[in-house]
């Protein structure tokens, strides 16, 4: 998402000095509003992927108390440590900071305990933070994941719940997050170790408060599809409120943006 970012906020500083426009938001509160969003839901969707690769990690372990057999990679403990004793806790290690695969750094510990393994209908996996930390972002808050079994299409559904998320930054200005989502996984199935060629829809709403106290939300009005690597959404419909700016929709598929009833293009 960030690649559109640009033209999209050019977009609406423009449509924001528009006369009529009455609001309590200016047009660069809105902007660094958008901004921050982009960034508190990419480091939420990432821990998404990487907590459903490390689940899986730890599903493969036959011996042992943890595993590092790729040394760029977390330490993952499990307890307890069979295949069949439920609930377990997995805990994901990343040390004083592991560069990963998507060129990430990330450092401190995440928790998981899980019901039941990922691919299970009825799992659920709830994720905590201890001075966790996504490049220079401090992560804190709840992650929960259940698993719906499969849909008509015989993919996976699962539900995802983000409450009281917070991500502060190295200059201590924090952004307020949650989402109650619906995650679908329509590719990479097969090869559950390697999350890079996964692929999945999101549909569901988002909202949260800026580090200038300006309210937003997000609704998707048609899922959006992920691709993880090049990390990419490459269809889907986003209906957006910034403060009492309202509807602003992005339309990933036919990559347009409407602000006020005028549609643009991006690339």
């Amino acid at each position: 998402m960030r690649k559109i970012v640009a033209p999209i906020l050019a977009i609406l500083f423009m449509s924001c000095q528009n006369d009529e426009l009455k609001s309590d938001v200016d047009s660069t509160a809105a902007i660094e509003t958008l901004k921050e969003y982009v960034l508190v839901n990419q480091i939420f969707q990432d821990i998404g992927n990487n907590e459903a690769d490390a689940i899986m990690n730890a599903e493969s372990m036959n011996s042992g108390k943890s595993t590092n057999e790729k040394s760029q990679g977390p330490i993952i403990t499990v307890e307890p440590l069979d295949f069949t004793t439920f609930p377990k806790t997995i805990t994901i290690n990343y040390q004083t900071g592991i560069l990963c695969k998507d060129g990430i750094t990330r450092k401190g510990i995440v928790t998981v305990v899980s019901t039941n393994w990922y691919a299970v209908p009825g799992s659920e996996h709830t994720a905590t933070f201890n001075n966790f930390y996504h490049n220079d972002y401090k992560v804190e808050g709840t992650h929960y994941v259940k698993n719906l079994g499969n849909n008509q299409d015989n993919n996976l559904e699962y539900s995802v719940i983000i409450e009281n998320g917070k991500i502060t930054s190295n200059t201590g200005d924090t952004i307020n997050y949650n989402e109650s989502s619906t995650r679908t996984w329509v590719a990479g199935s097969a090869t559950k170790l390697n999350i890079w060629d996964d692929e999945y829809l999101l549909d569901g709403t988002q909202s949260g408060t800026s580090s200038k106290g300006i309210d937003y939300s997000m609704t998707t009005v048609e899922p959006l599809h992920f691709v993880l690597l090049p990390r990419n959404i490459t269809a889907g419909i986003l209906n957006i409120d910034v403060g009492t700016i309202k509807d602003i929709v992005l339309n990933f598929t036919n990559s347009t943006i409407t602000i006020m009833g005028v549609s643009y293009p991006f690339n």
